[in-house]
């Protein structure tokens, strides 16, 4: 199928039926083209990161918020048109659509600057159509202006991944030139692990992925073992990337007095029982990460940009959606998995 579109037509992939990639919940859809609201901008495609949030909602472990949505929330693309009260995008401009996509503005927690807790936050790719289309609709307000010196494919990752990495490192409180554990090391990880090794710590990876162990030496990784292993130190922080609830007392275990663990998914198997001698006592934490900020991206976007990020893409045809989200399943795809025109 070729993925084009007409100025009526968009063509792309919907969550039709959540379930096991195998029973492959994405279908091939075709529909209108979204309508453009006042504050919107409409992107033509020019790629979409695939993220473990858009394999959550297609497995069903997300509980489906409308019928039949379009995944994908790292889009990359090319402003077709915008609304008659956008006034910071303009046709022709690159611009990027993230996960966190609306808020109310009003309550006590936006007004604190911590419009990631807002209670009616809205999310592409979950609340609206997402990107694993050739359109797609952005509020102008959420949306990143991108640079035109970087290909589309590079970029979309920062989007998402990159985004709730570099909150993550912020929750797990790591001290300067401290030592940070990484569990999982996927498209998140391996930039989250760029970052904090520019800001001067000591890294070690834990994953079951051979190849993603591989890629975490090559960034400059000080071990890299399997993902039950023991550290070769005490960790001042650590993150847990992997969704795998039985690694949060393997994490909460390896960390040193005062340790912060971080929990960087929004899908978690279940915890094991904890023991608070082993795992908690000594003021060791253990925190959540919820979406992000706007201001979260836009720092982690210039962070970017200053530290040179190297991003390790794994590209799929839009046509291939399916597969992509089939080798994230499988452990398949070294760095992050991105979706681009056929």
């Amino acid at each position: 199928m070729t993925f084009t579109a007409s100025a009526r037509t968009t063509h792309g992939w919907a969550v039709e039926r959540p379930g096991p990639i195998g029973t492959r919940p994405l279908a091939r859809v075709r529909r209108r083209s979204p309508g453009l609201g006042p504050g919107d901008l409409l992107l033509r495609v020019e790629a979409c990161g695939v993220c473990r949030t858009d394999l959550h909602l297609a497995e069903g472990d997300l509980a489906p918020r409308r019928p039949a949505t379009v995944p994908g929330h790292e889009i990359v693309g090319r402003v077709v048109a915008a609304g008659e009260a956008v006034t910071s995008f303009r046709a022709g401009d690159r611009a990027g659509g993230a996960w966190l996509r609306g808020t109310c503005g009003q309550c006590r927690y936006c007004l604190a600057g911590r419009e990631n807790l807002c209670p009616r936050s809205v999310y592409t790719g979950w609340d609206e159509d997402g990107g694993f289309a050739d359109l797609a609709l952005v509020p102008a307000d959420f949306a990143y202006p991108l640079p035109e010196s970087h290909d589309a494919a590079s970029l979309a990752p920062l989007l998402c991944a990159g985004i709730i990495g570099y909150r993550a490192l912020r929750r797990a409180a790591l001290p300067e030139g401290g030592r940070l554990g990484i569990y999982g090391f996927g498209a998140s990880a391996h930039l989250a692990a760029q970052v904090a090794l520019a800001e001067g710590a000591t890294v070690h990876v834990l994953t079951r992925s051979a190849r993603a162990r591989e890629l975490a030496l090559s960034l400059g990784a000080a071990s890299a073992g399997g993902a039950y292993g023991r550290p070769p130190e005490p960790l001042d922080a650590a993150i847990l990337f992997a969704p795998v609830g039985d690694l949060v007392p393997v994490a909460l275990e390896a960390l040193d007095r005062s340790g912060t663990l971080a929990v960087a998914g929004i899908h978690l198997t279940d915890i094991p029982s904890l023991n608070y001698q082993r795992h908690l006592f000594q003021e060791r934490d253990l925190r959540s990460v919820t979406s992000n900020t706007r201001r979260d991206g836009r720092d982690f976007l210039a962070l970017a940009e200053r530290i040179g990020i190297r991003v390790t893409v794994s590209p799929y045809p839009m046509s291939r959606a399916d597969r992509a989200l089939a080798d994230l399943a499988g452990d398949r795809v070294d760095g992050a998995a991105v979706l681009v025109p056929d």
